[in-house]
């Protein structure tokens, strides 16, 4: 009996909050015929928990309390975040997206630096919740986003725009990964982008 309140819970704290994603502006069918999409990452007006900190806020709780439990934890963390935009996240949403791409036969690659290419794709993060692990119960992590077609040379006209709200990040078994988790977010987050989306407008 106590095996099976366990499971309800597990249950519980896995799937309360689902992923929500919904067209704001515009469609995708400019990327038909396209094959390669250039990326871009913006966290510069990133939210975390729900307290809504600022990142920069996020950090500095963060390492003061790693540094409370073990003297220099929160700096060799502050290293470990820093980090995960670039080592992480970014690359799970890519590799994600290719895979997707590939699999769906929408024939186009999405990569960061393709200044050449006519379209850009731009992910912007707009709120974060790392989750958290302890044994066996956890708590996914959450990322929203706001992702935008646009061209290349002319960033500031949208022809496409979704709102993507709490894509869970988790993964089977442990994950005591913050950042690992985060990074989960990403992937699940480029997975609906391109299945629900931009596969079904460039066929």
């Amino acid at each position: 009996m106590k095996k099976i309140a366990v499971l309800a819970l597990l249950m519980v704290t896995s799937f309360s909050f689902a992923q929500k994603v919904k067209v704001e502006k515009g469609d995708f069918k400019a990327l038909k015929g396209q094959t390669e999409v250039n990326v871009v990452f913006d966290y510069s007006k990133m939210q975390l928990m729900k307290e809504n900190l600022t990142e920069a806020q996020y950090v500095e709780n963060r390492a003061k309390e790693l540094n409370e439990k073990n003297k220099g934890n929160g700096e060799v963390w502050k290293k470990k975040w820093e980090g995960a935009k670039d080592g992480i996240w970014n690359p799970k949403f890519l590799e994600i997206a290719n895979t997707v791409s590939t699999k769906e036969k929408t024939g186009i690659s999405f990569q960061e630096g393709l200044n050449s290419a006519k379209y850009t794709v731009i992910v912007e993060a707009v709120w974060v919740y790392p989750g958290w692990d302890v044994a066996m119960m956890k708590q996914p992590a959450k990322v929203t986003t706001r992702i935008k077609l646009v061209e290349t040379a002319n960033k500031g006209n949208v022809l496409g725009e979704v709102f993507s709200e709490n894509a869970p990040g988790d993964q089977w078994g442990s994950n005591f990964s913050n950042e690992s988790r985060i990074g989960e977010g990403f992937a699940k987050t480029a997975k609906t982008f391109v299945a629900k989306f931009v596969a079904k407008d460039v066929k």
